[in-house]
């Protein structure tokens, strides 16, 4: 597989999300790092880990044939020398669908490599709902 080089975690970040919507295997994987280290959690799913199961994953769910387009928001981002830190919010659209789903919170984690920036953890969980002036919300930790 030619790997493509990512400058920067937000080229890697792009790259991921245009896989995504393109249901791109081959594009997807080019962003994960190839290492066993690599972990994926999708919205309500157990967690993932190593390059196999990840890419077991993303097969599964590009043989669905499902298009989504994704809208980022509410992104923070933190960045070291060899790591970055995105958290941001998915907006899903499901192609055909007459409404956006509910958002995504997500986190992804890059690092860098020889071979540029690399998706290293991506985690991602259904937003909770606001909760009712009547009843505070409950953080577990």
């Amino acid at each position: 597989m030619s790997r493509a080089i990512f400058p920067t975690s937000q080229d890697a970040e792009a790259a991921f999300y245009e896989a995504l919507e393109r249901t791109d295997l081959d594009a997807m994987m080019a962003v994960w790092a190839e290492d066993e280290e690599v972990v994926c959690v999708h919205p309500g799913g157990p967690r993932l880990t190593g390059f196999e199961q990840v890419r077991a994953s993303w097969t599964a769910i590009f043989k669905s044939r499902q298009r989504l387009r994704v809208q980022l928001s509410n992104a923070v981002y933190a960045q070291g020398m060899m790591l970055a830190i995105h958290s941001v919010h998915e907006n899903i659209t499901v192609v055909g669908e007459p409404a956006p789903r509910p958002p995504v919170v997500t986190t992804n984690v890059y690092i860098r490599t020889g071979g540029g920036w690399r998706l290293l953890v991506h985690h991602a969980s259904p937003a909770p709902q606001a909760p009712s002036r009547a009843e505070p919300g409950k953080i577990l930790h």
